[in-house]
């Protein structure tokens, strides 16, 4: 039998490729496992958001978050029982302290989340269109910036009075004009970008411009942003709160278990320390967190 009688044989179909993203994805993801202060930074978010979820139902006295009083136990150092000790009224600290992880992580999405709500489109806005609408906007900026932000949010919250809400409302009107200059700054720099000109040549209209070019280029620098400023916002409701301005008694929160554990110093030291180490473990989380997604998603970094 001849050659050409015999079937040729059939073509190996190529090996599937993996998408690009996925590829990216497990790129990122390898540069930011070699980071040890960023895996570091990860966990303890991790801890604390795990803490802000289940906290609540693990506590060993859940009545002791709402404002139980029980004076037989006042003032005992940690123990088995209670493991954080207990304050001047006997209630657990460990138990408070787990349900004000939840308080604090409200406080640290609200004020973050509002903040980007209202600096990002500012920002935007003022990159794209200039004259005096980006004066009008990048002068009131300057403005809230001139002022020192906790300063700023006591002023607020001494007209608007003390209260958790009225903490987060002047949290989030002192944390927006920072996200304003980052993305103006972003904006200015990609407006004039070939993909840009090549988009507005086609017909491309203004917002089709904003938020299918501009926008998606402006996610890193304000991702890396928002989780530094989680811990930042955090840190200034517990300082709120450790003036008196924010959560008030028997609420539980951080700053304010702070302020009421200062009074007894130094011999019943527990009252004020295991509060101040969750702010410490959890605002140094997030900054950790935030420098590696920075060496991550800045590609002049990596």
């Amino acid at each position: 039998m001849s050659d050409a009688a015999l079937p040729a044989p059939a073509a190996q179909a190529p090996a599937p490729r993996r998408p690009m993203r996925f590829r990216e994805t497990r790129r990122m993801a390898a540069t930011y496992s070699r980071s040890i202060s960023a895996m570091l930074g990860l966990a303890l978010v991790v801890l604390f958001l795990a803490t802000a979820a289940f906290g609540p139902l693990v506590a060993p006295f859940p009545e002791d978050a709402t404002g139980a009083v029980n004076f037989e136990a006042k003032l005992l150092p940690p123990s088995a029982e209670h493991l954080f000790g207990t304050d001047q009224v006997g209630n657990d600290i460990f138990s408070r302290v787990l349900f004000g992880a939840r308080t604090t992580l409200q406080i640290g999405l609200t004020v973050t989340g509002i903040a980007i709500l209202i600096g990002v489109p500012l920002g935007l806005i003022a990159g794209m269109t200039g004259g005096w609408v980006a004066e009008t906007i990048m002068r009131v900026t300057d403005i809230f910036l001139s002022i020192p932000g906790l300063i700023l949010a006591i002023a607020i919250v001494g007209a608007l009075g003390p209260g958790i809400l009225n903490a987060m409302v002047a949290l989030s009107l002192v944390w927006w004009p920072g996200y304003v200059r980052l993305v103006q700054a972003k904006t200015l720099s990609l407006r004039n970008e070939v993909y840009v000109d090549a988009a507005r040549a086609l017909g491309a209209g203004p917002l089709r411009i904003l938020f299918v070019h501009v926008l998606p280029n402006c996610l890193s620098p304000i991702v890396v942003k928002a989780s530094m400023d989680m811990g930042m916002a955090i840190l200034g409701a517990a300082s709120l709160g450790f003036l008196g301005l924010g959560a008030q008694p028997p609420f539980p929160e951080w700053g304010a278990m702070i302020a009421q554990g200062r009074s007894y110093l130094p011999d019943w030291w527990w009252c004020a320390f295991f509060p101040g180490l969750a702010i410490y473990l959890t605002v140094l989380g997030f900054n950790l967190m935030g420098d590696g997604l920075r060496d991550v998603l800045d590609p002049r970094q990596r």
